[in-house]
């Protein structure tokens, strides 16, 4: 059901309420989005202000994925596309790049990493190339490399995170919860691949030590578990794409108990099909009472009630990045033609309620700056 057109006058009406100001090199901190794009001549850093225009931070060669801002400080750090080599720190209030950093030897990045929540450490998922693990070849064990902010984000610790081919890792409360996603999809070794090997780690946040573990059904096992997203009342999600290309429709969208427990968000066959078998990130909004997630191959934003009831669905040609508000039932979605939307959903359905155009070839993530 979509919303009544009173209902969705409302929505906009509230979204053109927005402060419209034009976009200044000095950017708020407490407001906005951060996120990464390709660029005429390369790639970039970005900070997006509530006029959903957005405007370079920090540029380099190479493809960035997951980006962060610290809790207490300037600093914000986007992290290369797997297999990446190079992290780039940033000023996102001033812009202009403060330093880059590697991977460990023998590793690559992930895509993604996360503050500590006192902003004195930064988390990175890295990658072991070339592991030969069991009968099947998986895309390497994962580590987690704990940095020093104030020690030019020198490793000063190592993790298992207890599985292959992490992705996202998130801190949601006392909980490190690491997405190690197995075989990463579309790669020669996901190739009609029916187990990816994916699970959920839940790692003390001090030690590293493992907590527990949470992994998929035998008729799921062929998703790969990848972005993470939480409510900060101590709830998380995760999102999955999956390796087969079967015509099945299999959730792709997860709830993770505090034991590991993972619960799926159902939905009607043809709307999970739509998703083409892919979501590239997750969002939960500023209530927690919903959950949206970006599929750029199905070209559209779903969204469920947090209790698990599916909402509804909006289009976006190649939309992936994906972000809360601050006003609840509220999202913003970037995709990779430059478009910005702002997504309002309540129970009985959703709509977009605010557009631009003409933007940059927005990339995968987008956080709250």
């Amino acid at each position: 059901m979509g919303f009544s057109r009173r209902s969705l006058l409302g929505l906009a009406s509230a979204v053109i309420a927005w402060p419209r100001r034009s976009y200044a090199d000095v950017h708020a901190l407490d407001e906005g989005w951060l996120t990464t794009a390709g660029l005429d001549k390369g790639f970039g850093a970005l900070a997006m202000g509530t006029d959903m225009t957005a405007a370079p931070k920090a540029t380099t060669p190479a493809r960035l994925h997951g980006i962060e801002a610290s809790p207490n400080s300037p600093l914000a750090v986007a992290v290369g596309r797997r297999p990446g080599h190079v992290a780039l720190v940033f000023d996102r209030a001033r812009g202009g790049l403060v330093s880059q950093f590697a991977p460990g030897e023998g590793r690559v990045f992930s895509g993604h990493g996360r503050f500590s929540p006192d902003g004195a450490l930064f988390l990175t998922n890295e990658i072991e190339r070339g592991i030969e693990d069991g009968p099947r070849r998986t895309m390497g064990r994962g580590m987690v490399a704990v940095r020093s902010v104030a020690g030019k984000f020198e490793i000063t610790a190592e993790w298992s995170t207890n599985g292959d081919g992490p992705h996202d890792l998130m801190r949601v409360g006392e909980t490190l919860v690491v997405a190690n996603g197995g075989i990463e999809p579309h790669t020669p070794e996901a190739r009609d691949a029916e187990v990816s090997g994916s699970t959920i780690s839940l790692l003390d946040p001090a030690s590293g030590s493992i907590r527990g573990e949470g992994a998929l059904s035998q008729d799921l096992a062929s998703l790969s578990l990848r972005h993470l997203a939480r409510d900060g009342q101590g709830g998380v999600v995760v999102a999955a794409q999956d390796l087969l290309a079967d015509g099945v429709a299999r959730p792709l969208l997860f709830d993770i108990a505090k034991d590991g427990k993972l619960t799926a968000y159902e939905a009607p066959e043809n709307e999970l099909r739509a998703l083409r078998g892919y979501v590239g990130s997750v969002a939960i909004d500023a209530s927690g009472a919903f959950v949206a997630c970006a599929s750029p191959r199905g070209g559209r934003v779903s969204v469920w009630q947090r209790n698990g009831r599916y909402v509804g669905a909006v289009p976006l040609v190649d939309g992936c990045g994906l972000a809360a508000t601050p006003e609840p039932g509220r999202f913003i979605a970037t995709s990779g033609y430059g478009e910005v939307i702002v997504i309002a959903a309540e129970a009985d359905g959703l709509g977009v309620v605010a557009r631009r155009t003409g933007g940059p070839r927005y990339d995968n993530h987008m956080v709250v700056a």
